[in-house]
């Protein structure tokens, strides 16, 4: 819900120079480069629905306190933070896909996934205008985390049964390593 607002957020209630809108952006970046390089090991020791937990915790607290960052410092970090889960996300559901769905069914699994993730963040960017409209720069971010903390709350029940289901294996040529 942050996104729509988020420069406004950063230059006007922050008071963040255009160069330093630059950073806080870099900032989030470096985060999943960071994650892009620590998470596939992580994926590897760890079993995914934990890691999934971690993910998804921390992405509703984060949002959150971005909503409340005293300054950019602390919003860069958040940031980065973002990254890192974000890439630990990808990583994890995009290995579980790989594993768990059939081949003749993966093309239309990833579509319905990305259309769900990326198909709705329109809805929440408008939403988070609306938010900010009627309560200010900070509150899409904090009424955006806590949505998602419910959402990821609710769908825990699912994936911890997702969990203790026994795996069978698919026989197809796809990989059952963490890239």
């Amino acid at each position: 819900m942050g996104s729509a607002t988020f420069v406004l957020f950063a230059t006007q209630t922050l008071h963040v120079p255009v160069r330093g809108y630059g950073l806080l952006l870099a900032s989030s970046a470096a985060g999943a480069v960071l994650g892009g390089l620590v998470n596939p090991v992580l994926a590897r020791r760890v079993s995914p629905v934990p890691l999934l937990v971690v993910a998804g915790v921390i992405g509703s607290a984060r949002a959150v306190g971005m909503g409340l960052a005293p300054d950019a410092v602390v919003l860069g970090a958040l940031m980065a933070c973002g990254g890192f889960t974000t890439t630990l996300w990808n990583v994890v559901t995009v290995s579980m896909r790989q594993r768990e769905v059939p081949a003749e069914l993966f093309g239309r699994v990833n579509s319905v996934y990305r259309m769900l993730g990326w198909g709705t963040r329109p809805l929440g960017a408008l939403a988070g205008g609306f938010v900010a409209h009627a309560a200010g720069l900070r509150a899409p971010f904090i009424v955006g985390g806590i949505l998602r903390g419910t959402v990821f709350l609710a769908l825990l029940p699912v994936l911890l049964a997702a969990a203790r289901a026994p795996r069978t294996d698919r026989g197809d040529s796809r990989t059952d390593s963490v890239p």
